[in-house]
């Protein structure tokens, strides 16, 4: 959406906020115990906000993929695939 005053897009914070939502829904639904020690996401959550800041969408959805990333690594799923299907 334009700003009318200046011509520069805003940052839209609803698709922000829908982005972030599902970045913590993937982490509670494929790693819920990762989510007992959120303090590891700490200095993702920083990046997304000051990418937020800078209206960067690329950065920040960076900054969510590392935060996914992160959240995986202290329950140490990565680089490990997890199949839903097996039983």
């Amino acid at each position: 959406m334009m700003d009318a005053r200046t011509g520069v897009e805003r940052w839209d914070t609803e698709w922000a906020a829908q982005k972030a939502a599902e970045a913590l829904r993937y982490l509670g639904r494929n790693y819920p115990e990762c989510l007992e020690n959120l303090r590891v996401l700490d200095e993702h959550e920083e990046a997304a906000h000051e990418a937020a800041m800078r209206d960067d969408r690329d950065a920040y959805l960076e900054a969510l993929r590392s935060y996914c990333r992160a959240g995986m690594r202290p329950c140490g799923f990565v680089g490990v695939r997890r199949d839903a299907n097996k039983s």
